[in-house]
C-alpha cells in the first residue's frame, strides 16, 4: 500500500524528473540509470523505479519536463508585450530567449541527448516531435499576434538558428564570445526579417 502512496506524490515525481535532467546532461544517455536518478536526487536506492515503469518511460517524462522549465515566466511574457514591438523589440526578446535557455545549461544538454536517443525510441520521438512542434505553432501564433515585424518564416528561421547558436554556447564555449554572440542574435534577427 504505501509503494502506491510513494508513487503518487507529485513533488518527489518532479525532483526524480529533475535528477534524471542533470544525470543526463552529465552522464549521457547511457548514465541515465534508475541508481543514478536516486543517487541525484538524494533518495532511498529503489525510489525511481517506483515512479517510472521503465527507462522508456524514465525518457519520456523527461522529454516533457524540460520544455516546462525552458518556458518564461510570467513576468517575462508580460514585459516581452510591452513597448514598441520593432526590431529593437525583436532583438530584446531573442537575446531574453537565448540567455535564459542558456541557463538552464543541464536542461539544453539533457534535450540534445533525448534528441539523439529519440532515434532510438519511437515513443520519445512522438513526445518530443510533438512538444516541439507546439512550441514552434506557439511562437508562430505569439508572434502573429504580438505587432512584432517579419513572418511565421523569420520566427522560424530564428527558432533554427538560435538553438545552433545556443548549443555552440554550451557545448565549445570558446568559439564565440559573448560579444560576438550578442552580435550574432542582432544579426540573426536583422537578416531573417529583411529575408
Amino acid at each position: 500500500m504505501e509503494w502506491c502512496q510513494v508513487r503518487r506524490n507529485p513533488e518527489r515525481r518532479l525532483a526524480l524528473i529533475d535528477a534524471a535532467i542533470e544525470v543526463l546532461a552529465r552522464e549521457g544517455a547511457r548514465g541515465l540509470t534508475f541508481r543514478a536518478v536516486d543517487a541525484e536526487a538524494a533518495v532511498p536506492p529503489g525510489t525511481a523505479s517506483n515512479y517510472f515503469a521503465n527507462r522508456d518511460d524514465l525518457f519520456t517524462q523527461v522529454g516533457g519536463r524540460i520544455y516546462e522549465r525552458l518556458l518564461p515566466d510570467e513576468a517575462t511574457i508580460a514585459r516581452s508585450r510591452e513597448g514598441v514591438q520593432d526590431q529593437a523589440r525583436y532583438a530584446e526578446l531573442m537575446h531574453e530567449l537565448v540567455d535564459r535557455i542558456s541557463a538552464f545549461n543541464s536542461g539544453y544538454l539533457a534535450l540534445l541527448e533525448l534528441r539523439l536517443e529519440s532515434t532510438r525510441r519511437p515513443e520519445l520521438r512522438a513526445v518530443l516531435t510533438k512538444r516541439i512542434r507546439e512550441d514552434i505553432d506557439a511562437n508562430i501564433a505569439y508572434h502573429a499576434a504580438s505587432g512584432l515585424p517579419g513572418d511565421s518564416t523569420s520566427v522560424v528561421l530564428l527558432y533554427l538558428t538560435l538553438n545552433w547558436l545556443i548549443v555552440e554556447r554550451l557545448t565549445l564555449p570558446d568559439i564565440f564570445t559573448e560579444q560576438e554572440i550578442h552580435e550574432l542574435v542582432d544579426a540573426a534577427v536583422r537578416r531573417s526579417l529583411n529575408a
